[in-house]
C-alpha cells in the first residue's frame, strides 16, 4: 500500500481511525432507481471533508456519467478542509445554500446536535423506501445507535463498529532493546519500557502525549471529553463526575509520575498533535484506537514497522457508531434521488472505488478484481477512505490481507455494546451551563490529562471550578433525561 492513502481520521491517533478498501464481489445496481432514464439528470450537491484534492472536478465528471445512466443524477463533490468543515457547513446551513448530501460525524459538524437543530432530513421512510441496499449492507447497531430522539438522520459509515484502545509501539526500538510488549495492558505496565527508552533514547519521545489526548478509564461519556460518565460495569446508570472517581485520580497520578520521569514530551499539554514525532519516528509508545490490521495501515503510512496491544475491550461508543456519516440536507431538492444515490454509494463497488480512488488506469490499476494498486497519479486524488461510505466494498491494496473485510465483520460481531450506546443527551436545557463548564475544562484538562501538573494539587481545585459552573445541574438533567431512556427501552 502506498503510504500516500490517508486511512486514519486524523483526530484520533487516538482514535478512531480508518480504512483502506476491498472489492466485493458483482456490481448489481440495488440503488431502486431506473437504470437508463431518459429524464436530465438532477445535480447533487455534496460537501465532504478532507483536503481538497486536485482532481476532484476530473473524478466526479467519470462518476457522474456512471450515475446518470444508473440512477439519473451527477454529482457536484465539494471538499471542505479539516479544521474548515464544521464552521464552514454551520454557515451553510444557516444561510440555506444549496446542499443536498454533507458530512457529519460525533466530532465534525456534530451529527446529534445538527440533526437536534433541523439540519438534516429525518430519513426514517427514505430508508425504507430507496435505502433497502444500505441497511441490508450495515451491522443493524449502526442505525440503532445513530437514531437521535428515536429517528434517523444519517448513514453511518460500514467500517469498524467497536472501538478498542491498543497501545502502540514503533517497532524499531521495540526490537533494538529486546523490549516485550505481551505483558502491557494498564497504563501503570508501560513503565518498565518508559523507563529503558528514556535512559537509552533521550531525544524520543517516551510516551508521546498531546493536548488533545485523555487517559483510558472504563467509563462511558455523556458528553466526549468532558468529565459526565457512567461507569461501563453500571448496573444502576448513575452519572458521576469522572474526575472524582478514584480510577480517573489514579491513571492522572500515573501520568503526572511519568511526566516528572521525563516519559512525557514536556511541552504536551500545548501539543497540537504527534505528526513530527511520527514523521521522523522520535516516538515509542503511545494509545489509539484501533481496528482489524490496523498495525499494517499505521505501519504503512508511518513508513516503518508499528506493533500494538490492546489497552481496552472492544465497545460500541455512540461515538464510534457516529464516527464516519453522510446525511441528507434538509434544504435538499433531491431527497428521493439522494438517498438513491447514497444507497448506491453503498452497495456497488464500481461506484464506491471510483469515488475512493478516482479513475482506473489514471490513479490505479486493478491487479484482480479485488485487488488495486496506486498510480502515480493517485497523489492528485487522495481521499479519505473512512468519510465515503462502506468501507467494506473498497478494493484491497496489494499488501492487504485477503481476508481483511471476514476479520472486520467478526471484530464488528465481537463487540460489546457501552452502557449508552443509543442515548443522546439533548443539553437545551443546561446551554449556559455548558459554556461555563467548557471554559473551566479549557483551563484545566489538557494539564491534568497530560500529567503536566500534580493532579493532588490541581484536581480540587478544577473540580471546585467545575462545581461553581453548574457541573452538577448538568448532571442531574442529564441523569433525568437517561432515566427516562433506560425506562422507555427497558435498560
Amino acid at each position: 500500500m502506498s503510504n500516500k492513502r490517508k486511512r486514519f481520521m486524523p483526530l484520533l491517533a487516538l482514535l478512531m481511525v480508518a480504512s483502506l478498501v476491498l472489492g466485493a464481489c458483482g456490481s448489481k445496481n440495488e440503488s431502486g432507481g431506473e437504470e437508463g432514464t431518459a429524464e436530465k439528470p438532477v445535480e447533487l450537491i455534496w460537501y465532504t471533508i478532507g483536503t481538497p484534492q486536485k482532481d476532484v472536478d476530473k473524478v466526479m465528471a467519470e462518476v457522474s456519467k456512471y450515475t446518470a445512466e444508473k440512477i439519473g443524477v451527477t454529482i457536484k463533490m465539494n471538499m471542505v478542509d479539516w479544521g474548515d468543515y464544521a464552521q464552514k457547513l454551520q454557515v451553510m446551513t444557516a444561510s440555506g445554500d444549496p446542499v443536498d448530501i454533507m458530512f457529519t460525524a460525533s466530532w465534525a459538524f456534530d451529527y446529534v446536535q445538527n440533526a437536534r437543530k433541523g439540519a438534516f432530513l429525518q430519513i426514517d421512510d427514505l430508508l425504507k423506501e430507496k435505502g433497502q441496499g444500505i441497511v441490508s449492507a450495515l451491522d443493524p447497531a449502526f442505525l440503532e445507535g445513530s437514531k437521535v430522539d428515536g429517528h434517523n438522520y444519517g448513514i453511518p459509515a460500514n467500517k469498524e463498529l467497536p472501538a478498542q484502545e491498543v497501545w502502540r509501539f514503533n517497532k524499531q526500538l521495540l526490537d533494538k532493546y529486546k523490549l516485550d510488549m505481551s505483558g502491557v495492558y494498564t497504563l501503570e505496565s508501560l513503565e518498565p519500557l518508559l523507563k529503558t527508552i528514556k535512559e537509552n533514547e533521550p531525544d524520543v519521545y517516551a510516551l508521546a502525549v498531546d493536548k488533545n489526548q485523555m487517559p483510558y478509564v472504563k467509563y462511558d461519556y455523556i458528553i466526549e471529553k468532558l468529565p459526565m460518565a457512567v461507569a461501563l460495569d453500571t448496573t444502576d446508570y448513575k452519572i458521576v463526575n469522572v474526575l472524582d472517581t478514584p480510577e480517573m485520580k489514579q491513571v492522572l497520578g500515573t501520568m503526572h509520575k511519568y511526566y516528572k520521569a521525563g516519559y512525557i514530551p514536556t511541552e504536551a499539554a500545548t501539543m497540537d498533535s504527534m505528526t513530527d514525532a511520527q514523521t521522523t519516528g522520535k516516538w515509542f509508545a503511545d494509545r489509539a484506537t484501533s481496528q482489524p490490521f490496523a498495525d499494517n495501515l499505521w505501519s504503512a503510512s508511518y513508513g516503518y514497522p508499528v506493533v500494538s496491544t490492546p489497552a481496552s475491550d472492544a465497545l460500541i461508543y455512540n461515538w464510534s457508531v457516529m464516527g464516519s456519516m453522510q446525511a441528507i440536507s434538509a434544504n435538499s431538492a433531491y431527497p428521493e434521488k439522494a438517498m438513491e444515490f447514497l444507497n448506491l454509494l453503498n452497495t456497488d463497488p464500481v461506484l464506491r472505488n471510483m469515488i475512493d480512488s478516482g479513475i482506473e488506469g489514471v490513479h490505479y490499476k486493478k491487479v484482480s478484481d479485488t485487488v488495486m494498486e496506486n498510480l502515480d497519479e493517485s497523489k492528485n486524488y487522495d481521499m479519505p477512505t473512512f468519510s465515503l461510505g462502506n468501507l467494506m466494498i473498497t478494493y484491497l491494496n496489494t499488501t492487504d490481507p485477503t481476508n481483511k473485510w471476514e476479520e472486520f465483520k467478526k471484530f464488528n460481531d465481537a463487540g460489546t455494546v457501552a452502557p449508552l450506546l443509543g442515548f443522546n443527551f439533548d443539553t437545551s436545557k443546561v446551554t449556559t451551563e455548558i459554556a461555563s463548564v467548557q471554559n473551566v475544562k479549557e483551563e484545566y484538562w489538557a494539564a491534568l490529562m497530560t500529567g503536566t501538573v500534580d493532579p493532588e494539587v490541581y484536581l480540587p481545585r478544577a473540580n471546585e471550578k467545575f462545581k461553581a459552573a453548574g457541573l452538577d445541574k448538568i448532571i442531574e438533567e442529564a441523569q433525568r433525561q437517561l432515566d427516562e431512556w433506560r425506562a422507555a427501552n427497558g435498560k
